[in-house]
């Protein structure tokens, strides 16, 4: 089973293309390319076409099982240009789409198990912040999901009346700002397309997919700017010449 993972919701973004085997609980990673956020839409689609071609093994565009996209939250002008070419890949290949939360695989990425919150800047003095229940490294429960301001996180985590909530964030800038409030910020390294790819095939297992016309960008704040329903061409990838 071939997958092709994206992720262009922060200022640096990946692809990945990995094999799923039967029976097997993790896939393995056949490649993967990062990608510069100032030029996402520029690279994104040649960058696909060309790790089709590289690993199709015999294979043809066809023989791709599903896509995996992080649907934020994130940038704006990112997530519309990754969740776009998606769209366009997938309906044109009739293939199913997972979508994932950029603040849920960070909280998966924590080895800490319990109720956590991950943070990320969101820019004007705002926090991306998910909290989660994490079982284990391979299970995490969302509770929420939401746009909050430093104050009114701090709020949270100071005045929470239930255990200890864990905060974990990948943004070393951001921990080192609250570690002088005296928070302990958990840091865990960025997950990448490849481990995009890895949760996108434990839902595509339990048949966790969404439609092209239900896969929409989690802003999670409030914006004008909607994903364009044709914005990237669907003659994307290299014809097969096999035919």
């Amino acid at each position: 089973m071939l997958l092709l993972a994206v992720d262009t919701a922060g200022k640096k973004g990946s692809i990945a293309i990995a094999e799923a085997r039967a029976g097997e609980a993790s896939l393995e990673l056949l490649e993967l390319v990062p990608l510069d956020g100032g030029a996402f839409s520029a690279h994104l689609v040649p960058e696909i076409a060309a790790l089709l071609q590289k690993h199709g093994r015999g294979r043809t565009k066809h023989d791709i099982s599903a896509f995996i996209v992080v649907t934020g939250p994130g940038s704006f002008t990112g997530l519309r240009v990754g969740l776009a070419a998606i769209k366009a890949l997938a309906e044109t290949l009739n293939k199913p789409i997972v979508g994932i939360s950029l603040l849920e695989a960070i909280a998966r990425s924590s080895a800490k198990t319990g109720r956590s919150i991950v943070i990320l800047d969101a820019g004007r003095s705002d926090l991306y912040v998910g909290e989660y229940l994490i079982v284990d490294h391979a299970s995490a429960s969302p509770i929420s999901e939401r746009l909050m301001t430093r104050k009114e996180f701090l709020d949270r985590v100071h005045t929470s009346d239930s255990r200890p909530l864990g905060v974990i964030s990948s943004d070393e800038v951001l921990a080192k700002s609250f570690s002088s409030e005296g928070l302990l910020v958990r840091l865990v390294t960025y997950p990448n397309a490849g481990v995009i790819a890895q949760l996108g095939m434990e839902r595509l297992g339990r048949g966790e997919i969404v439609s092209v016309g239900d896969l929409e960008p989690n802003y999670l704040r409030h914006n004008v700017a909607s994903l364009p329903k044709d914005s990237l061409s669907k003659d994307l990838l290299p014809k097969d010449h096999s035919k």
